[in-house]
């Protein structure tokens, strides 16, 4: 079951990612686009690398990260890969 948030484009659905926040109609999880925005990519540009998604869903998902931070940070350090699992050429 999709459940609507207070944003536009950001939902939860149950049968996706276990409920985790995500952009409506996609697999697309908030965390990812929260990921590629702290490592130094610009709003403007995450649209070339997620091409499937608009600017407008960019911006909604990082605003709906400043009103869920700690949320959003719990998702991102759950799907953490350890270290030790790194191969250390990458």
């Amino acid at each position: 079951m999709v459940q609507a948030t207070e944003h536009i484009y950001i939902v939860r659905d149950d049968a996706i990612l276990g409920g985790e926040p995500i952009i409506r109609g996609t697999r697309t999880p908030v965390r990812a686009i929260v990921e590629t925005w702290r490592m130094g990519a610009a709003p403007e540009e995450i649209p070339q690398g997620l091409p499937h998604l608009t600017l407008a869903q960019v911006f909604d998902a990082l605003s709906y990260y400043l009103d869920h931070q700690s949320e959003i940070n719990s998702y991102i350090e759950r799907n953490r890969i350890p270290e030790e699992m790194i191969d250390p050429l990458v």
